[in-house]
């Protein structure tokens, strides 16, 4: 079966994916805490706003998590949760026409982000575990591939599938190196695209492991998933068919602050420059 994704992050200049940040939605601890009788429409109004300062200045799409919802369920999300999301990712599609949008439902629920997508229309989502366990901060946390892939046909066979290899703020229970689970993530668990992070939010990885990633991918491609900023983007996209940025692009580089329009188009140039240098 084709893979979905492969054709839009094949392109001659690296794909720059911005990051919508959710503040705390219904039902998480920072939504409460921040103030009780916050409504609803304050959280749609900041995604709006970082969504079309991301459209307008440079992104080639946009990805939706709720980022402010920790600490993260491990697998499934309560139903308020996913009723949120789905009117944060109506409300973000309809503030940046012709810009694909994605979703991550943090910390691993595939399957709710899949019927988001296939309610929304979102184009594709991220999962952190696709295959394979690894213990996080909310403990064991293990991939479920199989259930994902046959819920995607039944569900949303048009919506790719970007998994993490060797994800952020966790510790791969197997030994494999990480060329060994790229390999597994491409041929095993059919993922569209891959994901090389650092070690958390806001961590680049380190050079070496973008092309350890990137031979073991063959033609499937490769994300950078942390971490990238102005100082590092030329060293990873060397290595990286493009990039999901979120940090670097709010202001002052504070990943809690709004996105800077200014870092949106700062960052578009030296994607842009990365396309004019390659071969």
């Amino acid at each position: 079966m084709p893979r979905p994704i492969s054709v839009r992050l094949s392109l001659h200049r690296p794909c720059l994916i911005g990051v919508v940040h959710l503040r705390a939605l219904p039902g998480a601890p920072c939504w409460m805490a921040a103030d009780p009788g916050r409504p609803l429409e304050h959280v749609l109004a900041a995604a709006v706003e970082d969504a079309r300062a991301l459209a307008a200045n440079g992104c080639d799409a946009l990805i939706v998590e709720n980022f402010g919802d920790v600490p993260f369920h491990p697998t499934h999300v309560p139903p308020e949760t996913i009723a949120a999301m789905a009117l944060s990712i109506a409300a973000v599609r309809d503030s940046a026409p012709g810009i694909p949008v994605g979703v991550n439902v943090l910390r691993n629920d595939a399957r709710a982000a899949l019927g988001l997508c296939a309610a929304t229309g979102a184009e594709f989502l991220r999962v952190n575990v696709h295959a394979g366990a690894a213990v996080t901060d909310q403990g064991l946390v293990e991939g479920r591939a199989f259930e994902t892939l046959r819920e995607r046909t039944r569900i949303a066979p048009g919506v790719a599938i970007l998994a993490d290899a060797h994800v952020k703020h966790a510790t791969q229970l197997s030994r494999e190196t990480l060329p060994e689970s790229v390999e597994d993530l491409v041929h095993r668990a059919l993922c569209d695209g891959v994901i090389v992070s650092g070690s958390a939010t806001g961590r680049p990885p380190e050079a070496e492991r973008v092309r350890a990633a990137r031979a073991a991918a063959g033609d499937v491609p490769v994300l950078i998933g942390s971490g990238l900023d102005e100082r590092n983007a030329h060293e990873l996209l060397a290595h990286a068919t493009g990039a999901i940025v979120g940090t670097a692009l709010k202001v002052d580089g504070r990943v809690a602050n709004p996105v800077d329009p200014a870092r949106v188009r700062k960052m578009r140039a030296i994607f842009d420059a990365v396309r004019l240098t390659r071969p």
